[in-house]
């Protein structure tokens, strides 16, 4: 089993910025490739970034390149996703996940472990 926590979420002006962590226990870090996905309402679940078990490989989504990086720190067993120049449509609930195994996920079918998530809303 894996537990996941997020944190960091919050209300943001467009253009400010969070920075989001994703808390892992359970199982050994390094085995975990991981990544971020987001909900927003009445939306689907959609992936946003992923990063491998050692951290020298990521992947973003399109709507998000450019403006948010995703990292991780294997001696605290924690992921991030720094986000800047937030926009409005950047509002939803963030999602930390795993497959489970070294391969890191890219779309929500691949996630065996989700976390509950943390809401981040961005005002115009």
């Amino acid at each position: 089993q894996v537990q996941l926590v997020e944190s960091g979420g919050g209300l943001v002006q467009a253009g400010g910025s969070l920075r989001l962590s994703c808390a892992a226990s359970g199982r050994t870090f390094t085995n975990l490739g991981m990544g971020w996905f987001r909900q927003a309402p009445g939306k689907e679940r959609e992936f946003v970034a992923a990063i491998s078990w050692g951290g020298s490989s990521t992947g973003y989504a399109d709507s998000v390149k450019g403006r948010f990086t995703i990292s991780r720190d294997n001696t605290k067993n924690t992921m991030y996703l720094q986000m800047n120049n937030l926009k409005p449509e950047d509002t939803a609930v963030y999602y930390c996940a795993t497959t489970g195994a070294i391969s890191p996920p890219k779309r929500p079918g691949d996630v065996h472990y989700w976390g509950r998530g943390t809401q981040v809303t961005v005002s115009s």
